[in-house]
């Protein structure tokens, strides 16, 4: 038999496979509730802004969004410390104040002039965004502080509930902070792949049984993880997913790579490319998967 032939004909068995796979919901691909928009739309329009996290839902997908609270006690989107990369302001966000600094900033111009005088959003602006079927992953910046005033923003709406929305964070005092004062909500843990090294080295690679003693000691429902293909195998996911929690990874932008972090067993994929993703994975199709082997 000719040897491409032969390759797509394994390739037509694997795809089927995996197609059965998806099916009985052990395998998920790219669709609107399995790709997290990453800031928002952030590839598209400006990360952090009410923009990009409408344009994720008016695409079809959920969304992550970065949380800090203001000098003055309110809670607001961004994802730096300092407030200069996307503003020009040389601030901390958590010695800036909203009425005085953070509603006039523009946080858009540096992504285009369409985008000139676009500010940071308020929690209370960005939950009415929630939708059915898909989730919003609030990641919190500041420490165990804010969690009593996101308590207090969610329980004046009815829009985000706890099937619709949802808590990340690298930090563990506020994931266990976040479990004990809003448990009706799932928390998932945030961490790289790899253990901090010093500069220039390769961290040690985070192991199954580490992050599950953690999981367990902070209360979370699971692990938000850098997708590392040499560290998250598949094996890897299935020893933490055996344990009772859920993983999810972040952040990527290539479709073969985020198919192979679902084929391992990611639950959700976080990409700053939701609508590429889902647009090529479906422009590929059975012709698009064949004629790679073909090619190769």
């Amino acid at each position: 038999m000719n040897k491409n032939l032969l390759a797509a004909s394994l390739a037509f068995t694997a795809l089927a496979g995996c197609m059965t796979a998806e099916k009985s919901g052990q395998i998920k691909e790219p669709a609107f509730d399995t790709l997290i928009a990453h800031r928002g739309e952030s590839y598209d329009a400006p990360e952090n802004t009410l923009p990009a996290f409408e344009m994720a839902v008016e695409r079809g997908f959920g969304f992550e969004c970065d949380l800090y609270l203001s000098k003055d006690l309110r809670v607001f989107s961004f994802h730096d410390g300092n407030l200069k990369r996307t503003t020009g302001v040389n601030c901390k966000c958590k010695d800036a104040s909203w009425e005085e600094t953070l509603c006039k900033l523009d946080a858009g111009a540096w992504k285009g002039e369409k985008w000139k005088g676009v500010r940071p959003a308020l929690l209370e602006e960005i939950l009415p965004l929630a939708r059915k079927d898909r989730k919003i992953y609030v990641e919190i910046k500041s420490g165990p502080e804010i969690v009593p005033y996101i308590k207090d923003i969610f329980a004046k709406q009815s829009v985000a509930t706890p099937e619709t929305a949802l808590f990340i964070c690298f930090q563990e005092k506020v994931c266990a902070e976040l479990n004990k004062m809003m448990p009706e909500y799932k928390v998932y843990w945030l961490c790289n792949a790899r253990e901090k090294a010093p500069k220039g080295e390769i961290g040690a690679p985070r192991t199954p049984d580490g992050i599950i003693k953690t999981l367990k000691e902070i209360g979370a429902d699971g692990v938000d993880i850098r997708f590392d293909p040499e560290v998250v195998t598949k094996e890897f996911v299935e020893t933490i997913k055996a344990a009772g929690f859920e993983l999810h990874v972040w952040t990527i932008d290539d479709l073969d790579k985020a198919l192979l972090a679902f084929e391992r067993g990611a639950l959700t994929v976080t990409t700053n490319r939701s609508k590429f993703l889902r647009d090529e994975y479906r422009s590929r199709g059975f012709f698009g998967f064949f004629m790679k082997f073909f090619r190769d």
